[in-house]
């Protein structure tokens, strides 16, 4: 009996071995992945806030909330089995589907800047106006989940990479981890970043004369940080899309532009000590003005073209 009962706990033990190994293995491959995806994490965490403005302070959290369910559907349901299943049975698609994907962010940014200069953006803010809360709150929120949806895939397929040659169940793991430790990061950075003003607003109401200067400070420098982080996130959308282009025409062999941006970045990263900042700027001015040129043609096709919705939605 005694010697069954051991025998018992000697196995218990062995798989308690083999979990904390595997563990071990699914966290370092996630580990990995996500600092892979650190530059798209980013992207991503400036575009959100601009989804959240506008909107009376009770309803920026709900939004936030909304949007991050919505990513993690985006993440789990579609494109987590997705990945595993090209990466298994049609890895050559992975690419096209990226750059279609990396198209669509230049199109949105390209649509944004156009609008900021255009007439038909007086159009849209008339049109917001007559649009009740929640058709409007719907409208962002949809927005942002389908620019999620780029931003996400771009994450899965890095992340990915760094761990095709593991096992199946290994790679499913590591994704899920990194698809959930990303989307809390994300949101939980953007949630605090919509709701600054009104914590300095609180802070300034304190009797604390320290307090109370830096609440006033947060107040007034919110509206700005949120403008630039608008400016930050078109911007994110060009460069990243762009590079996604770039990758993808470098994996198909037509690397003329891919050479050129390359060749750019190489000459900017020989800058002594600051080689690698302005290396990577470099990188992202040249991938960002691609997007912009992609994107500006994409956009004017569908305004000239006669379609039956000419202007599609990107905010």
């Amino acid at each position: 009996m005694s010697s069954g009962l051991l025998a018992l706990l000697d196995d218990v033990a062995t798989i308690a071995k083999v979990a904390a190994a595997s563990l071990d293995d699914v966290t370092g491959a996630a580990g990995k992945a996500s600092s892979k995806a650190v530059g798209v994490v980013v992207d991503d965490t400036a575009v959100t806030p601009g989804y959240a403005m506008g909107f009376s302070p009770d309803r920026e959290l709900p939004i936030v909330f909304k949007i991050a369910i919505g990513s993690l559907r985006n993440k789990f349901i579609f494109l987590l089995p997705g990945a595993l299943l090209l990466s298994a049975f049609a890895p050559w698609a992975v690419t096209p589907l990226l750059m279609l994907g990396g198209a669509y962010l230049c199109f949105e940014a390209a649509e944004k800047i156009l609008e900021s200069f255009h007439k038909g953006h007086d159009e849209e803010l008339v049109e917001q106006a007559v649009l009740d809360a929640t058709q409007l709150e719907k409208q962002q929120v949809s927005g942002a989940i389908r620019t999620d949806l780029i931003l996400s895939a771009e994450i899965t397929a890095i992340a990915l990479s760094e761990v095709a040659t593991r096992p199946l169940a290994i790679q499913a793991a590591a994704l899920a981890l990194v698809a959930l430790l990303i989307t809390v990061g994300v949101y939980g950075v953007v949630a605090l970043i919509v709701k600054l003003d009104d914590i300095g607003l609180h802070m300034s109401q304190r009797p604390s004369r320290a307090s109370q200067s830096v609440g006033r400070a947060l107040v007034k420098g919110m509206p700005i940080v949120l403008s630039g982080l608008a400016t930050v996130g078109t911007a994110a959308m060009l460069w990243v899309g762009g590079g996604i282009l770039i990758h993808g025409l470098e994996h198909f062999h037509l690397t003329p532009i891919p050479h050129l941006v390359e060749g750019f970045a190489h000459a900017a990263a020989g800058v002594p000590v600051i080689g690698p900042v302005t290396g990577w700027l470099a990188f992202a001015v040249a991938s960002g003005v691609l997007g912009l040129v992609l994107g500006g043609i994409i956009a004017g096709l569908l305004h000239v073209l006669p379609l039956p919705s000419a202007k599609t939605k990107s905010r």
